[in-house]
């Protein structure tokens, strides 16, 4: 039996830094935001929320404070690295404050085999009576985690969704077609979301969610329930922000859009550094084309 399904639109929660410094009190009301705006569950921790540059204590308290406020809804935390001990610390450090999943990325820089990739997920997994959402993102990761090793690793009882941001449509319907019974899908590029549910994904992790959440419960819940019409409208609203947001690396563009909106403040722990001056003009014609003015915050 499988303990998790995920569905529908999740978000992958930015962290808000004010003068160097994780800003709670911002993060707090974002979460009311998601809540409020109906999201199907929360992922903080992810590579959106520029967990590399977190510490420990850091990492759970912005854990504690999601799971204060989201009492009824799934949160998956972020909790990969490319070494098995630091993950496993990693999961350690969270577990006081009781993810319902954790999202464990492909490891990144060593370039595993896919047996290695096996083994390693295997030995997550094995772990924790926690659910396993894997991560595919080769673009960031060096290293793909190919149809069959996903689906071989979806026999494990406790891994119970794939994130896929391959951007290969193929694999991705290989794994969707093949997938063992209460296995999720999940997309990992917003753009993404209309073709892969439309063939049986599950749901998305969102960037974009963190701008115009209401937008992407809608879509998501549009197309569970098989409404393509209005799925297909509200996927042309809003490609030019799922398109807007990576034009620098994620969360860099997400962070201007939401500081034009009067969310956050636009600050960033480095390597990351705040959008270009044309990427901030974009992003904010984008919010406002979209209707998502500072007045409403909507």
């Amino acid at each position: 039996m499988r303990k998790l399904k995920l569905t529908g639109c999740g978000t992958a929660l930015v962290t808000p830094f004010r003068n160097g410094e994780v800003d709670y009190d911002t993060y707090a009301g974002l979460l009311d935001r998601q809540l409020k705006a109906g999201i199907h569950f929360l992922v903080p921790l992810g590579t959106t929320g520029e967990t590399p540059c977190l510490s420990p204590a850091e990492r759970l308290k912005l854990m504690e404070i999601t799971k204060e406020h989201c009492t009824d809804r799934p949160i998956v935390a972020g909790c990969g690295t490319n070494s098995l001990s630091q993950t496993l610390e990693g999961m350690k450090v969270l577990g006081s404050a009781a993810p319902d999943a954790y999202l464990i990325v492909v490891p990144y820089y060593n370039k595993p085999t896919q047996r290695g990739l096996y083994e390693y997920f295997k030995a997550v997994a094995g772990s924790t009576d926690k659910a396993i959402v894997l991560y595919n993102v080769p673009g960031r990761t060096g290293a793909n985690l190919k149809a069959e090793t996903t689906l071989r690793l979806a026999e494990i009882p406790n891994i119970v969704a794939v994130k896929e941001a391959s951007g290969n449509y193929s694999q991705i319907s290989e794994i969707i077609r093949n997938a063992p019974e209460g296995f999720s899908v999940l997309s990992g590029n917003d753009e993404e979301t209309l073709p892969l549910m439309a063939t049986g994904a599950s749901g998305v992790i969102s960037v974009a969610s963190n701008v115009a959440p209401e937008y992407m419960v809608r879509l998501a819940e549009a197309l569970l329930e098989g409404d393509i019409a209005t799925a297909r409208s509200l996927h042309h609203k809003l490609s030019p922000l799922f398109r807007n947001c990576f034009v620098e690396s994620n969360p860099i563009p997400v962070k201007a859009a939401m500081a034009a909106m009067g969310l956050i403040e636009n600050s960033l722990r480095l390597p990351l550094v705040p959008a270009e001056d044309s990427t901030c003009a974009l992003l904010e014609k984008t919010v406002r084309e979209l209707g998502l003015c500072p007045a409403s915050h909507a």
